[in-house]
Order: C-alpha cells, then sequence, then structure tokens
C-alpha cells in the first residue's frame, strides 16, 4: 500500500490551497452574511480547472483523477464550503453524468461549457415528497412524440438560481415504477420553467439554492439521457460519484475547524500557559486528528476505487457517512475550545460548524448511507 501522493498531486493540492487562501478567504464572512453567490470566484475557478476536473481534455475538462478531486475539494472546503458544493455538484452530478452516460450531441453542446465553467450545472432529484424516496417522483414527463411535456416541482435545488444545464429527474411511466423514470437537459429560459425564491439557509449561504417549477415545459426528445427508463439508475449511478464529493467537502470542512483550534489553541492562554497545555483541550485535539485522518483514509479509499474502475457504491457511502459524522462533531469541537470568541463569526468556526450540517443531508442523508451499506455487506 502506498499512501503517498504524486508529484502532480502536490502540485495540484498547493494550486487549489493558494486559490482558497488567497481568492476564497478574504470576503468568505461577508458572502456567508449576505448569501452572495460567488461569481467571479467560479469564473477564476472555471480558469484554474477547477469546474471540469475530471472531465476528458476533448471535452473541454482538465483530465485529472478522482484522487486530485478529493484534493481540491478538501483545501477549497477548509475555507468555504459554499464554493466547494458549486463545484462539487457542476463536477460529480452534472459533468460526470452528461460524459458516462449522455450523447455526442449532449457533450458537445453541453458538457464542453460545463467544463470550462462558462456553464454551471444543477441536478434536479429532490422534491417535496422525494428526497430519500427517490422513487416517489411527481415531476412527470409525457411522451408527447418528438418531445416530452414537463411539469412538476424540484426544491433544494444548488446552483438552482445561476445554474445553465439543469438535469431533472422526471416519472414518465408510473406503472414501471423505477423503471419509469428518466433523466432530461434542460435550459434555463425554457418556456414554463420558472425558479422560485432562494432559500435561506442554516448553512453553505454563498450557496444558491432554489425551488424550480416546470409547467409544460416542452423538452426536446434529444434532451434525455440513455434509454427510456434509465433516469433512476443513472441518478443512482451519478449520486454514488456525488458522494465522494460531498465526504471530500466533509473532509475539508472538519480539516480546516482543526487547524483553526489548533492555531488558536498555541496563541490562547489562561492560568499562565497556552490552552494547548491543558490535558482537556490537548486530548480534544487528538481526537480531533485521529478521525480527521480515518475520514481521509475512507475518502481516499472511495476516490481511487472509482479511479480503478472498481464498484465504489460501498466505498463512497462509508466514506460520506463517517467523513460527515467527523465534521459535524469536531466543528462543535472547533467552536469549543475557541470558547466565546467561537460563537463570533471572525474566528470562522462557526461557520464551519453551521456548513458542516448539510454533509449529513443531501446527496443522500446519512440514514440513506446505512441502508446502502447494510445492503452491501448483507447481500455479500
Amino acid at each position: 500500500m502506498d499512501f503517498s501522493l504524486t508529484e502532480e498531486h502536490i502540485i495540484i493540492q498547493d494550486t487549489a490551497r493558494d486559490f482558497a487562501q488567497n481568492e476564497l478567504l478574504p470576503g468568505v464572512i461577508e458572502r456567508d452574511e449576505n448569501q452572495h453567490f460567488p461569481d467571479a470566484l467560479v469564473k477564476k475557478m472555471g480558469e484554474l480547472g477547477f469546474m471540469g476536473i475530471m472531465v476528458d481534455p476533448k471535452y473541454g475538462g482538465s483530465g485529472m483523477d478522482t484522487i486530485s478531486y478529493v484534493l481540491i475539494m478538501e483545501e477549497l472546503s477548509k475555507v468555504d464550503a459554499s464554493a466547494s458544493v458549486i463545484v462539487s455538484v457542476n463536477n460529480s452530478l452534472v459533468s460526470y453524468g452528461i460524459e458516462a452516460y449522455g450523447n455526442d450531441m449532449q457533450k458537445q453542446k453541453y458538457l464542453t461549457k460545463l467544463a470550462t465553467g462558462e456553464f454551471v450545472g444543477a441536478f434536479c432529484l429532490s422534491e417535496p415528497e422525494a428526497g430519500s424516496d427517490a422513487t416517489s417522483q411527481k415531476t412527470s414527463a409525457i411522451d408527447k412524440g418528438d418531445y416530452y411535456l414537463l411539469n412538476g416541482t424540484k426544491n433544494w435545488i444548488t446552483n438552482g438560481g445561476r445554474a445553465d444545464v439543469y438535469l431533472v429527474i422526471s416519472q414518465t411511466d408510473k406503472e414501471k415504477g423505477s423503471h419509469g423514470i428518466n433523466a432530461f437537459i434542460l435550459e434555463k429560459g425554457m418556456e414554463g420553467f420558472h425558479i422560485g425564491p432562494k432559500e435561506n439557509k442554516l448553512g453553505i449561504r454563498g450557496s444558491d439554492t432554489h425551488t424550480l417549477q416546470f409547467n409544460d415545459v416542452k423538452v426536446p426528445k434529444e434532451n434525455r439521457i440513455g434509454e427510456d427508463g434509465f433516469g433512476f439508475r443513472f441518478a443512482m449511478k451519478t449520486l454514488s460519484g456525488g458522494r465522494i464529493g460531498i465526504a471530500s467537502q466533509a473532509l475539508g470542512i472538519a480539516q480546516g475547524a482543526y487547524e483553526l483550534a489548533l492555531k488558536y489553541s498555541k496563541e490562547r492562554k489562561t492560568f499562565g500557559t497556552e490552552i494547548s497545555n491543558h490535558q482537556s483541550i490537548a486530548f480534544k485535539l487528538a481526537d480531533m486528528y485521529t478521525d480527521i485522518s480515518a475520514a481521509r483514509h475512507l475518502v481516499m479509499k472511495a476516490a481511487w476505487d472509482k479511479d480503478q474502475g472498481n464498484n465504489y457504491d460501498i466505498s463512497s457511502a462509508t466514506a460520506k457517512l463517517y467523513a460527515s459524522k467527523v465534521a459535524m462533531e469536531h466543528t462543535v469541537e472547533a467552536v469549543q475550545i475557541h470558547g466565546g470568541n467561537g460563537f463570533v463569526k471572525d474566528y470562522h468556526v462557526e461557520r464551519l460548524m453551521r456548513d458542516a450540517k448539510i454533509t449529513q443531508i443531501y446527496e443522500g442523508t446519512s440514514e440513506i448511507q446505512k441502508i446502502v451499506i447494510s445492503r452491501s455487506i448483507l447481500r455479500d
């Protein structure tokens, strides 16, 4: 087993770290406070190749591996999880979905622009009554010959108001259950496609989350991804890779909180000495370091499985389950180590704590990850 990074990986990691520290960190508190989407920073991330990390260069992507994706996501998430989730959705769900399962026309028309950051993508699965239960789609797509007529509502959509391209999962034949679901590519501005108000969220407030409504939207048949009835399998296959992205986001949030707590513990003094010299604080830091290291190994294992062409359903679910748990627990500890200052926005850890919670919810709740894992181990 070789746990060392290649020279190329180290360069990629350093590039992402420099961007996060020099570009994302200034203004991150203000963006969180005002729920401001970082348009200019998204453009810069596109120029760096972060919006199409794993996309083949022939489609304008960076052609990197999944390990590189994890490294970039961790560094961005240490500073700004709102920016990193934009990268995650654009890479794991939208670009990957089109590259892996779309036809050449769809790749040339959409993927080439998504990979460079010219377009931003959104993945539309969740509904008011279909989140964890993804088979209960109420959004319908009625086959009208050369087009589908789309009606319904999607909610909690990341990049919902700023995206140019939307992958929408819809029910075409209710009688067929999960085999009657399709995935479609929609464009902003299609007649009947309406974007609802922006959600006022606990965390990742700089990301753009909206409810979307479709009222008799005509979707050309060539915008369907894959064969008729492939939509549910498309969503599940795509989400497995998405979980690696969110696991690395959780890892980055935890690592960022740990680094801030470690630094603060060496500066803050009580009872005549730095608080890092108090066993109660030193042991908290030891637990943080250990748990984050374990999470990193799980995330890297899932990324390695994907790069090797192995089945990564269980490794991605395990990584997301554990990394999100570590992020939530240890951002709370980071606030505790900061004491009263941890409750103040200027010290950043309270934002990381708020951002951590969503990693246990989106792209499959922790409970759903346990279903995925338990079914796999019981089947084996």
